[in-house]
């Protein structure tokens, strides 16, 4: 927010309802919150949270929105939220399907208050299917899409992968996207619309390039086999001196030769940069050439070059890498250090995030804020249901 109150970014003007979950649900809003929309954060009233550091300062994806916590089971809460949706734009929902219906919030019930409303739904199998019902996380949903098999050694089971490809790439991200995407359609039509985000269409999306690769030939399904899953010797990740790793992605022709040039791979047997079958042997010659400095050795000679290099970093380091600090990549919020909104906007930049909320921080306020009368207040107060 900007120091004035008012919303700044391209989302300006935009309200949303989020039901606090976990994972890709909180990713979605704070990234639209990250662009200036107006998110109100629904908690469950008396929850524990699944993780301490949940609504605190620590808590990244929760930053920039209010908080009202209310008890859905009671009726008055219900009718009382029915009344925010009437004024919102759109909600997020991460629940398993049919638990919405449950406490009344039904999307048919929901467009018959606001037929504009987006309906925002996010899990991991999707609204229907065998798997519908069935819990689940990150890993099982990136398993079924295809896409956890060809990470990893051939030798070895595919690893466990950070959760990026199907809480928040499949997930968040692809929810978000359809959010705005019906916002949009919204604006010439008059009508809202239900958004049925599934991690596991998600995560098979972000595959696309690898099946077309794989109906064209150019792609194995053997793991460790193929030019960009670290059996070539141009694409992959090396231990310096130090310990310390790098990376090299030299797939084009012409950074292949400077990387050569600079690291020193004269022997001829590197003319053959396509040979599948010579990968296993240039690895074991890239490895020790790579092996003979350290890392900041390495750096000084091929960061900022065609290489197509780059050090591998920590947490920490990434933090203070020149070039994420020139481009303010990160920033602070209440002492923690963390990832800035992204992408960027030449006209209208969204303001800093503001600090996370605290679970119910801001019901009364939030209620007052949207029309909501004193005495309905009142009487949510008295009932337990904020």
């Amino acid at each position: 927010m900007t120091p004035t109150g008012k919303q700044a970014g391209p989302l300006a003007g935009v309200r949303l309802i989020e039901f606090v979950g976990l994972g890709p649900g909180p990713f979605c809003a704070m990234m639209l919150a990250d662009m200036g929309a107006e998110v109100i954060r629904l908690h469950a009233k008396d929850k524990t949270p699944t993780f301490p550091i949940l609504n605190t300062r620590f808590d990244v994806m929760a930053r920039g929105r209010r908080s009202l916590a209310i008890d859905l089971k009671k009726p008055d809460a219900v009718e009382t939220v029915l009344k925010l949706i009437e004024q919102t734009d759109g909600l997020i929902e991460g629940f398993r399907p049919g638990v919405m219906e449950r406490l009344g919030l039904a999307p048919e019930v929901c467009h018959a208050r606001n037929p504009k409303l987006i309906y925002g739904r996010m899990t991991g199998w999707g609204q229907h299917g065998p798997l519908a019902q069935a819990a689940g996380h990150d890993l099982n949903y990136v398993a079924l899409s295809g896409a956890l098999h060809a990470m990893g050694s051939e030798s070895a089971p595919p690893p466990v992968p950070l959760n990026l490809v199907g809480d928040f790439g499949g997930g968040g991200m692809m929810l978000a996207f359809g959010i705005v995407c019906a916002l949009l359609e919204a604006k010439n039509t008059g009508k809202g619309q239900v958004i049925d985000a599934a991690m596991t269409d998600g995560a098979a999306l972000l595959s696309a390039m690898f099946y077309g690769f794989k109906a064209g030939g150019l792609w194995d399904n053997t793991r460790h086999s193929n030019f960009l899953d670290g059996a070539a010797h141009f694409y992959d990740n090396y231990r310096c001196a130090d310990g310390k790793y790098v990376s090299v992605g030299a797939i084009e022709p012409q950074f292949y030769a400077l990387l050569r040039e600079k690291i020193g791979a004269t022997d001829a047997a590197f003319d053959a940069q396509n040979d599948s079958a010579a990968w296993p042997a240039l690895k074991e010659k890239t490895a020790a050439l790579f092996a003979l400095r350290t890392r900041d050795e390495w750096c000084e000679l091929l960061e900022g070059s065609d290489a197509c290099f780059a050090p591998v970093l920590d947490w920490d380091e990434a933090i203070r890498h020149p070039h994420n600090r020139a481009r303010d990549t990160f920033i602070e919020i209440d002492g923690v250090t963390q990832p800035a909104p992204a992408p960027r906007f030449s006209r209208t930049p969204p303001a800093p995030p503001a600090s996370v909320a605290a679970a119910g921080e801001h019901s009364e306020a939030i209620l007052r804020d949207w029309g909501i009368d004193e005495a309905t207040i009142s009487g949510l107060r008295a009932s337990g249901a904020i």
